[in-house]
């Protein structure tokens, strides 16, 4: 069937595809999502098995926080088949919102780098009182708390009233602008530590896996930096001065497209800057499903 005829059927059903399919421009964004989701749920999914599984990764930190940002991960994937496949639009003015339900899912990771970045670095500067004090138990609440943190705002800017709820989402920027001034920091430190610091101790495993495990906040914390500033600036001068770009709908919008491609790009460099996880992502899932990609 062709897209065209696809879109005359949704309206006739009371749904309205993102695009109408009158140029090749829609053509392309159209399947581009298709893709983007596709190959996101499997990347994302693909961690989150692989740890999981796996019991000598979900007894390490760092991949616990891996692992929470890898199931927030998959769950935007998943939601793009609906942000951006349909004529949705998360910000003002709402059209078939989802009460920003599956926008603030960025926000989970959000605040969970944040807490990965402090995580890695006391645990490189401060070893002792990081293995005293930093224990399992402790990340596993931390990642509840960056979901139950979300939930909680989200909720409140849905059951407040409009003024006070408009209040409360420019102090979620202003918030937000705290956080990404906090990473920048952090992502110096932890650059500092990774070239100086640990060349200092002597040649092992437990070097190398800090490197490792630095090397991948850095690159994910960079990462998510560049795809998520256009979208935030816009935002805030639309905010604060009324001007910025608008878009038709979520998935013709540029900012927000390179937002949630975060969410290919981090479970992405998960995999390429581990090996125990690549091994334990062929171990668990695409071995099975190929027998030929299981390491010998």
């Amino acid at each position: 069937m062709l897209l065209s005829n696809m879109t005359d059927s949704a309206e006739a059903a009371g749904v309205i595809l993102s695009v109408d399919f009158s140029s090749p421009e829609d053509y392309f964004i159209f399947i581009f999502h298709i893709l983007f989701a596709t190959s996101t749920v499997l990347v994302a999914g693909t961690v989150v098995i692989g740890i999981s599984a796996t019991r000598a990764l979900r007894l390490q930190n760092r991949f616990i926080f891996m692992l929470n940002t890898s199931i927030c991960d998959t769950l935007v994937g998943f939601s793009v088949y609906y942000l951006g496949l349909f004529d949705v639009q998360e910000r003002n003015p709402f059209r078939d919102w989802t009460y920003s339900v599956l926008r603030d899912l960025l926000g989970v990771n959000i605040l969970t780098f944040l807490f990965a970045q402090f995580d890695r670095y006391f645990a490189v500067c401060y070893p002792f009182v990081y293995s005293r004090f930093i224990t399992r138990q402790v990340v596993i609440g931390i990642n509840v708390y960056c979901w139950l943190y979300n939930v909680v705002h989200l909720l409140l800017r849905n059951l407040l009233p409009v003024s006070k709820a408009t209040q409360l989402y420019v102090f979620g920027i202003i918030f937000f602008q705290l956080i990404v001034l906090t990473k920048v920091i952090m992502t110096i430190k932890l650059y500092v530590v990774a070239k100086y610091q640990l060349q200092r101790e002597p040649p092992g495993p437990e070097r190398e896996s800090k490197k490792e495990s630095l090397r991948i906040i850095i690159f994910v914390v960079i990462s998510f930096l560049v795809l998520w500033c256009p979208s935030f600036v816009n935002i805030a001068i639309k905010y604060f001065t009324g001007a910025g770009l608008t878009f038709r709908n979520d998935a013709t919008n540029i900012f927000v497209t390179m937002a949630r491609f975060n969410a290919l790009c981090t479970p992405s460099v998960y995999i390429w800057g581990s090996p125990a996880l690549r091994e334990a992502t062929v171990r668990t899932v695409w071995g099975r499903v190929c027998p030929r990609c299981r390491t010998k």
